[in-house]
């Protein structure tokens, strides 16, 4: 195993069993063919064939798409086709976030291999001469990755809400850092990985931050989403990264780019330029 290996594991996929799935001639995921046919069942919403999936082109408006769409998506998850209703919608688009098509449900997203936008941010400390990262456990009650450590703030980006709006409250409810002390936070680029799933295809963007963090801070889960957390040496979660999968896959990826940009990980590494490129995959549908 290896930080590589991490990386690679995140940009695992062939899509040779998906169609693509177009907007008005423009592509913006891919379904997995099982999952097409089921859409078949509703012709005025998706127009299905052997070698694509369309949505219908007399939905014409951001409201009208999405409210069609959600009623498919709801009878899906009736019929068992889908595994839950999230509630929070993500934007559909083939570029940037502003640029959305319609917005579909967060659970529905992989099984039509849109891109979804999250946000990640590490939370650390300047031990006097060593630094330190915060670390929180999953909750063994989650749906996705049970009893991973993961990120100390990571969340989704529903479909309207402002970058640093979203970002303090995912702060406060995993964490319990305070608005004023989020506000803090630096943006420092963002990560891309295209995945391969048992639910369809992820074609991911991650915006991640840096938070220095006082000595005496202690994080404190406010949503039940977090089983504990862990202020570790940054060498120690390195190895676990490096040798280990007790982390949640993509989250791997955000510790990486903290490991190069802080100089933990140096061009001097055989697999340096590999990783770098593999950090930022093309944004691609």
């Amino acid at each position: 195993m290896s930080y590589l290996h991490q990386i690679k594991a995140c940009n695992s996929y062939t899509l040779k069993d998906f169609r693509p799935f177009y907007v008005d001639e423009v592509q913006i995921g891919h379904i997995r063919s099982s999952f097409a046919e089921k859409l078949r069942s509703w012709p005025a919403v998706f127009r299905v064939s052997p070698a694509a999936v369309y949505l219908a082109p007399d939905l014409h408006s951001f409201a009208t798409r999405t409210e069609k769409v959600k009623t498919v998506l709801k009878a899906l998850v009736e019929e068992g086709a889908l595994p839950r209703w999230h509630g929070e919608e993500y934007p559909v688009t083939a570029s940037s976030r502003e640029a959305a098509l319609f917005a579909i449900d967060r659970g529905a997203a992989p099984y039509f291999g849109i891109r979804a936008f999250g946000q990640h941010l590490n939370g650390f400390v300047n031990d006097g001469d060593q630094l330190k990262i915060w670390i929180g456990r999953r909750s063994p009650n989650k749906w996705n990755a049970p009893d991973k450590l993961d990120n100390l703030v990571a969340g989704g980006v529903p479909h309207g809400v402002p970058l640093r709006e979203n970002l303090a409250k995912e702060c406060w409810e995993e964490a319990a850092i305070p608005p004023e002390l989020a506000a803090q936070a630096l943006s420092v680029g963002y990560i891309s990985y295209r995945m391969e799933t048992a639910q369809g295809f992820k074609p991911d963007v991650m915006y991640c931050y840096d938070l220095e963090l006082p000595p005496d801070f202690v994080p404190q889960c406010q949503d039940g989403e977090v089983e504990e957390f862990y202020l570790w040496p940054v060498e120690k979660v390195a190895a676990l990264v490096r040798e280990t999968n007790s982390f949640k896959k993509n989250c791997n990826l955000v510790i990486i780019d903290f490991l190069i940009r802080r100089g933990f990980i140096t061009p001097e590494h055989p697999d340096y330029l590999e990783m770098v490129a593999g950090l930022r995959v093309p944004l691609e549908a």
